[in-house]
């Protein structure tokens, strides 16, 4: 059974190797530079958090933050990337990831739930999480503030 462990600063090159088959795999790009990625998880103030599964090459990995929900009454964690190696796939690493970072979110800000997106275009993802018990939410929409306007809102201000 592949190990799962917290990613730690070594692991930067597989970790960023992952999430550029990831971005390859959905079809997404990837600007992330591996400085940025770096600073984000192993900064002075780290702002994320990473699970990886293999040593040499990724076979899995979520990538996570913290989350606070008043309608839920607390806190949670937002997977903004989950991964699993097409090799690995249907062997149970996917879920055994997402229980990671729900134990390490646990310990490390008492998150008590999950919260991720999924694209209607990648239906094997979708039966996945809810065979897993998470929820669509038809009354909510994600949106999203893209960087140029993000620039014209803090201009505006």
């Amino acid at each position: 059974m592949t190990s799962i462990r917290k990613a730690t600063a070594p692991d930067l090159p597989i970790l960023s190797d992952g999430l550029r088959a990831l971005a390859r795999d959905i079809g997404d790009p990837y600007p992330m530079s591996d400085a940025a990625l770096a600073e984000a998880l192993f900064g002075p103030a780290p702002i994320c958090h990473a699970l990886i599964a293999g040593h040499d090459a990724p076979t899995g990995l979520a990538l996570f933050t913290p989350l606070v929900s008043t309608s839920l009454g607390g806190t949670g964690a937002f997977v903004s990337d989950l991964w699993v190696a097409g090799t690995q796939r249907g062997l149970g690493l996917g879920e055994r990831l997402l229980c990671g970072v729900l134990e390490t979110s646990g310990q490390l800000w008492g998150a008590r739930y999950l919260r991720l997106t999924v694209y209607d275009d990648n239906p094997h993802a979708l039966r996945f999480y809810e065979r897993l018990g998470f929820l669509r939410k038809a009354s909510e929409h994600p949106l999203i503030l893209m960087p140029d306007a993000a620039g014209r809102l803090r201009g505006a201000a």
